[in-house]
């Protein structure tokens, strides 16, 4: 059986590819400690998608566990996963979406809400082709 994290991925990527989305990778390792969920192209624009899973709401929105903290590691590890997939030629746009699962494996069809753009690229870091700069 599968755990709930990989259980909502597999459905957040299933629903991503049905709306259009080209997915190029899940649960990409980048480091020894950095992970994205997904990333995926939508038009000329790489997408890194964090996917949050909970049965229900009843504490609050996935979407919140998304916090500074977390935005910081997404970032950095975005970075590095163009740094090395892209060294000569990095994308022009990228962007970070997440995606929230409610429901459970066993439960009847989950709900799933794809929220774009949700945060920028954040802390002191330089982006390929840039010159250095605060986001």
């Amino acid at each position: 059986m599968l755990r709930p994290g990989e259980w909502g991925e597999r459905i957040a990527e299933a629903e991503l590819r049905r709306a259009g989305m080209r997915i190029i990778g899940r649960r990409v390792r980048v480091g020894r400690r950095d992970e994205l969920d997904l990333v995926g192209w939508e038009g000329d624009t790489l997408v890194f998608l964090e996917v949050k899973t909970r049965a229900s709401e009843t504490f609050g929105r996935p979407a919140a566990a998304v916090d500074s903290a977390k935005r910081r590691y997404l970032s950095r590890a975005a970075l590095r996963y163009i740094q090395r997939r892209f060294p000569r030629h990095p994308p022009q746009f990228i962007r970070f979406d997440v995606v929230e699962v409610i429901g459970t494996p066993d439960g009847a069809r989950p709900e799933v809400r794809h929220l774009k753009d949700v945060f920028p690229l954040q802390g002191s870091y330089r982006y390929p082709g840039s010159q250095p700069r605060r986001f």
